[in-house]
């Protein structure tokens, strides 16, 4: 499997969002996300994208379709849960998650799609999903198709580094997406997602903390 998208918690609007554009990335599309109660901004790159994520509806957050993703726990900003979520997407042609999980089929999906959720994944690891009709950002269908070129000058996600704050033993998961996803886990005192673009040739770190608990390595 590979790296389709990380999705990140931030405040209702995501006005953190103000800093990755004062970088110089380009903002693509939102979307909102009806029956889920949840709304996005979101960064395109050639391979995956970063999604800014809020609860926009605490209702429908919580409704029966959309209580067991446990989104409302994960997107709560005063919650101590890690504030991520990685969704994959199949590398090859199978497309069968590589750990166990259910499928959650939101009102918002076309007919016949679904998420492929984690099971047994504690609130201190990030969400772990599958998207088994998923393609990159640059593969996208020209009517969807979204802005992939930045004056911060990256084009790609090489490599993801997730801290979490827990003592526990990783998830099958979490395993899975070390194994396959190519991406490094660890743990620590704070949640902090490390993203590395294009093998990390401009030699710059930029650290967004505390806005956001994220670390750029260009």
């Amino acid at each position: 499997m590979q790296l389709d998208h990380i999705f990140l918690r931030t405040s209702a609007g995501a006005p953190e969002a103000a800093r990755l554009l004062e970088l110089g990335l380009t903002e693509g599309s939102a979307n909102q996300h009806p029956g889920q109660g949840t709304a996005n901004r979101r960064f395109f790159f050639h391979n995956a994208f970063l999604e800014l994520l809020w609860i926009e509806d605490a209702a429908d957050v919580g409704n029966a379709t959309t209580n067991p993703t446990r989104l409302a726990e994960r997107l709560d900003t005063q919650a101590a849960g890690s504030p991520f979520g990685l969704c994959f997407r199949p590398a090859h042609k199978d497309p069968t998650p590589p750990f166990p999980c259910w499928a959650y089929r939101p009102a918002y999906l076309p007919a016949g799609m679904q998420v492929d959720i984690a099971t047994d994944t504690p609130l201190q690891e990030p969400m772990w999903f599958f998207l088994a009709q998923a393609v990159s950002p640059a593969q996208a269908a020209p009517a969807r198709r979204q802005p992939l070129q930045h004056a911060l000058g990256v084009h790609s996600i090489s490599a993801v580094t997730v801290t979490a704050a827990t003592d526990a033993e990783w998830s099958a998961a979490a395993q899975a997406a070390s194994a396959s996803g190519g991406v490094t886990l660890q743990r620590g005192a704070s949640h902090l997602l490390e993203l590395s673009f294009d093998s990390a040739k401009q030699g710059r770190h930029i650290d967004l903390r505390p806005a956001l608990p994220l670390l750029l390595h260009l």
